[in-house]
Formats: C-alpha cells, structure tokens, sequence
C-alpha cells in the first residue's frame, strides 16, 4: 500500500456511503493521530484498537450520522506520497470559510488548522474535512 492515510480515508468515505455504523482499518500510529483529530472536531464517534483474525492490529472507527446522513459530507486527501502540500502557519487554508476542518501534521503533532494557528506552528497539510 503507497498511501496508508488515503486508504483509510477512502474506507470511511465508502463505510458511509454504504450506512455502515464502523469500519475497520490497519492500525499505525499516524492514522490513530488522524483519527483523534476528528473525534474531537466530532467528524466521528471515536476509534479502538483491536486485532483482525491474523493477529494484525486495526483500528475499528465508529461512524457518526446525523438524521441519517453522513457527518462527514467531504473527506478530501491534500498532502499525497507523489506530492507533498507544505504550508506556513498563514497560509493554512480555512475549509469552507471555517465550517470544515484542515488535519496538519506539525512539529508540535497532528492537529486541526485551528489548533496549529493558535499554537503558531505550519507544517503539511494532511487532508480537508467538512
């Protein structure tokens, strides 16, 4: 696999097309820092660990919907492994005029654009929630 974070953003965009309530991804440490990052914007429920029926760690995400439709309406991958989106603390774009969400990964950890502003800190911009 080139893109681990796109395929488990791809698994979740396809989970809630589909109304599942979770789905499962192989586990790393970067997607369950990604994953904290959207449970507390509230993109979903929350996230455990566990092992698949070969003894490989997985993350189980728990989708989250609202009057039955997705909270999540786009889940778009910025930064990719053929290029790299590397911004400054300015110019970290703002989703949807501040309604969504920019996951940036910083030497300060990964965290939302509102938190990186707030903490002064740039760095790649992973992917845009809203």
């Amino acid at each position: 696999m080139n893109d681990p974070i796109g395929d488990m953003l791809t698994r979740i965009r396809n989970a809630q097309m589909r109304g599942k309530s979770t789905v499962s991804t192989p586990a790393s440490k970067l997607r369950g820092w990604v994953l904290d990052v959207l449970a507390d914007e509230g993109y979903i429920r929350g996230y455990e660990k566990g092992t698949d029926t070969d003894g490989h760690p997985t993350l189980e995400i728990s989708l989250k919907y609202f009057d039955g439709t997705p909270v999540i309406r786009e889940l778009k991958r910025v930064s990719k492994p053929g290029r790299r989106v590397y911004m400054g603390v300015k110019d970290i774009p703002q989703v949807r005029q501040g309604l969504g969400v920019s996951i940036v990964s910083t030497p300060k950890g990964v965290m939302s654009d509102a938190n990186a502003r707030s903490q002064n800190v740039g760095g790649e911009v992973i992917c845009t929630v809203f």
